[in-house]
């Protein structure tokens, strides 16, 4: 997954400091994230660390923001009901999930696994 050309605007557009609107923010990166969560999920790689990366260089948002303001309960962030849209990595695979879960701060950045 190449996180580095992905479209950012989902979030920055409606995640805007400086107060952050929590639910602006958690609905805007549940928008975006949803679709990647195959690959978000997968601790065999760093793509949820890539993807925090670029979210907050297109964003500059708070480091843990995400982490801190959109929790769901034990399991994670659902994508139940988050409108879902095929998204296309190395070219040939679809990616689609129904869950999100946010972990630890790493770096200062969150990484972020799906369940």
């Amino acid at each position: 997954m190449n996180f580095e050309f992905q479209n950012y605007t989902i979030i920055t557009s409606q995640c805007k400091g400086p107060k952050f609107p929590a639910k602006n923010c958690c609905d805007a990166f549940k928008e975006f994230a949803c679709p990647f969560s195959t690959y978000i999920n997968d601790e065999g790689n760093d793509c949820a660390s890539t993807m925090f990366s670029y979210i907050n260089l297109y964003g500059k948002y708070p480091p843990g923001l995400f982490a801190h303001e959109c929790r769901e309960g034990k399991l994670g962030l659902s994508c139940q009901g988050v409108p879902q849209r095929d998204v296309v990595a190395s070219g040939v695979q679809r990616a689609r999930s129904s869950l999100l879960a946010l972990t630890a701060i790493v770096c200062g950045l969150v990484s972020l696994l799906f369940h």
